[in-house]
């Protein structure tokens, strides 16, 4: 095993499960809500991208631009859906709602692009470099080097701007917010669209690996939700850190053992991380 080769692989696992997971981040975090829906979200960004190229002739990037916009639109609509129970922090309703969008979703996706699975093609994955042994593509330096000036600008925003101080305000207490002038309303439209706008980048960049399929969703709510809760709820940065160290783990693991028992391998160091840290590895 080239063990230098394996830390770039996890880097680049890495940085997409950050990537992937970052919406949901701001959405649990930053606006104290729920979306079960959000690995189907992704899979329908990557078919959007997919439709675009093969359907209307544009190259992959206008595809990705055109996925990231109709995913943010997407956004307002789920939001103005959902917008009482999202005002009512009813957290219950929002799980199954969102559940059942996911289930939608997917049902729509198969219907419409068929379950067989699609090659969503990127020039930039064909393009790799080799270093002696080492290689990787321009699509993996382009997936860590974007993921990592998003978690820097978001992190400014949310910690340095009026809009990060309104974000964490309404998060805190939205119905106080209110009495101070704040729209929550609004500060959560805003939430969902980044949220479905960045699993839509997410998509555009990591989904070119593999196949894409309409059943694809479910896995990478597993991994999200892994990421998520590994990082804490709500933290940029732990997220940050959760989705490279699932990277690092995943492509060693799958190295040293087999890539079979991956998830139930991640699921056990969560729980560990979880008895010894209950709040995440960025709790203080």
């Amino acid at each position: 095993m080239n063990l230098t080769q394996q830390v770039i692989n996890g880097l680049v696992l890495g940085s997409g499960y950050a990537l992937v997971a970052i919406g949901w981040t701001v959405l649990l975090g930053a606006a104290r809500l729920v979306n079960f829906a959000h690995g189907q979200l992704y899979m329908l960004a990557a078919f959007l991208a997919w439709a675009a190229m093969q359907k209307l002739g544009v190259s992959y990037f206008v595809a990705v631009p055109l996925s990231v916009l109709a995913l943010g639109l997407l956004g307002v609509a789920l939001q103005g859906m959902m917008q009482r129970l999202v005002m009512q922090q009813n957290l219950t309703s929002l799980m199954i709602v969102t559940l059942g969008f996911g289930y939608v979703i997917q049902g729509s996706a198969a219907r419409i692009f068929g379950g067989d699975p699609q090659t969503f093609a990127s020039p930039l994955e064909k393009a790799s470099v080799h270093l002696g042994e080492l290689w990787f593509t321009w699509q993996d330096v382009v997936t860590l080097v974007g993921t990592l000036l998003l978690f820097g600008v978001l992190w400014l925003v949310l910690n340095r701007t009026r809009l990060g101080a309104l974000v964490r305000s309404v998060a805190e207490d939205p119905k106080l917010a209110q009495l101070f002038g704040i729209n929550a309303a609004q500060v959560y439209i805003g939430v969902f669209v980044f949220e479905c706008a960045a699993v839509a980048l997410g998509a555009g960049l990591v989904a070119p690996r593999s196949p894409i399929l309409a059943s694809m969703g479910f896995d990478e709510v597993i991994l999200t939700f892994v990421v998520v809760v590994l990082g804490g709820i709500g933290s940029v940065g732990g997220s940050l850190l959760a989705g490279f160290g699932l990277g690092m783990f995943t492509a060693l693991f799958g190295a040293l053992v087999s890539p079979a028992y991956t998830t139930a391998a991640a699921f056990l160091v969560l729980l560990t991380v979880l008895v010894v840290r209950p709040g995440g590895l960025a709790a203080r």
